[in-house]
């Protein structure tokens, strides 16, 4: 047995232009694999069209076909690639792979990108664009808004290709930012993010009123929309699980990694091509004693959480802040404490294509008594289009952050 080797994911086009291209990732299994390669490709900006899934708990083999969520044909994908290669198991023995699990579990290094510049519509998208697509992870950011029209911009975020250390990687970051903002004048700067600097990262608490309508809002009207069949009865070793359910952005990911979280291990699974807007997934699943949920509790458990996952892996409201107004967005954590990929990518875009700005903006964590949630607050500038104190406007702005998020 030997290392890891290119040809444990290898990237094929479609044969005309338009068609998804295939990804083939070939390599040895370890528990949650699917779930972190769907993250990768979510990070990436990729849509799943279909998928085939399968391993015995040893060796993983799964076909993706994917796009890019904007149709554009120009895309890095050897940087994909490469990621995928860093996420795959290697094939050496024992003491190896625990030396790498070690390495593995070492947190990235966390960074301070500040930069202060004169304020504009859709600056804060136009910047988080440029850091998505030079493979940053924003993990928190703080944004403020002087009276002179000016903004001072702190992103604390992880590389990566970790080499923002490197005098290099940090200049070409700043080129990349100025080259963005143009004549309005950027300073930048960038620093290791230590033990003195965690005051800038406090997220300040949510009022108790606003906590309650984000999080105990009843979603069993929008479960019902998921349509999900257990068959312990067609497979010898496995429970079939049969999905139908609105087609969405990350929906092969967020079963994955409710499954990794509820310690389901999938055997098989075949991720179809959607119909009128529907999916319908396959998946033969097995519990961790490596048998079939025979459990009825268990099997409810599970369901119902994968209903949840499915029909509302995000919550968007908007709410008052004193006499302003307060667009707030949840998602859950995984239990591995990775919060979704672009949330705040595609919260940015939305609210830029409405031609909202952003006064101040914050990313933290919420504890609720079942589980943990990234929290995003966006403080929005009231505008004459969009009179924020009116119900009309508020639910444009809801709705149009929402389909962002699900690809609607």
């Amino acid at each position: 047995m030997g290392i890891l080797n290119d040809d444990a994911v290898l990237i094929e086009s479609g044969k005309n232009s338009g068609d998804p291209t295939m990804v083939t990732v070939n390599c040895p299994d370890e528990s949650g694999l699917g779930s972190t390669l769907c993250r990768i490709i979510l990070e990436f900006g990729l849509s799943i069209t279909k998928a085939d899934f399968s391993t015995d708990g040893r060796w993983c083999y799964i076909v993706f076909w994917v796009s890019p969520d904007n149709g554009s044909s120009r895309f890095d994908w050897d940087s994909l690639k490469n990621r995928l290669l860093s996420a795959c198991p290697s094939c050496l023995g024992s003491y190896y792979s625990s030396l790498q699990s070690s390495n593995v579990s070492k947190p990235p290094s966390l960074y301070l990108l500040k930069f202060f510049c004169r304020d504009r519509k859709g600056l804060l998208h136009d910047v988080t664009k440029v850091l998505t697509e030079l493979e940053f992870t924003i993990q928190r950011v703080k944004v403020t808004t002087t009276p002179d029209g000016r903004v001072l911009d702190m992103f604390f975020i992880t590389d990566a290709m970790d080499l923002l250390h490197t005098k290099q990687r940090q200049t070409k970051t700043c080129d990349h930012l100025t080259a963005v903002l143009g004549e309005h004048g950027v300073s930048c700067e960038i620093e290791l993010a230590g033990p003195e600097l965690e005051s800038l990262q406090r997220f300040s608490s949510l009022p108790p009123e606003a906590a309650d309508e984000l999080f105990g809002s009843d979603i069993s009207s929008l479960s019902n929309k998921v349509v999900l069949t257990v068959d312990n009865h067609l497979s010898p070793a496995h429970t079939l699980l049969h999905i139908n359910c609105i087609d969405q952005k990350g929906l092969f990911y967020d079963i994955l990694r409710t499954s990794k979280d509820c310690d389901v291990h999938i055997a098989y699974g075949r991720f179809s091509s959607k119909v009128k807007g529907y999916r319908n997934l396959d998946l033969f699943v097995r519990g961790t004693d490596g048998k079939k949920i025979a459990d009825s509790k268990h099997q409810d458990n599970f369901c119902s959480r994968l209903k949840e996952e499915i029909s509302c892996p995000l919550r968007v409201i908007i709410v008052n802040r004193g006499p302003d107004s307060e667009l707030l967005v949840a998602n859950p954590v995984e239990l591995s404490g990775k919060g979704r990929p672009r949330v705040f990518y595609d919260v940015t875009l939305a609210l830029k294509s409405l031609g909202i700005c952003i006064f101040s903006a914050e990313i933290g964590r919420h504890s609720t008594l079942d589980r943990q949630w990234e929290v995003y607050r966006f403080l929005l500038e009231e505008r004459r289009e969009f009179p924020l104190a009116s119900l009309i406007a508020r639910n444009q702005v809801v709705d149009k952050v929402t389909k962002t998020l699900m690809g609607w």
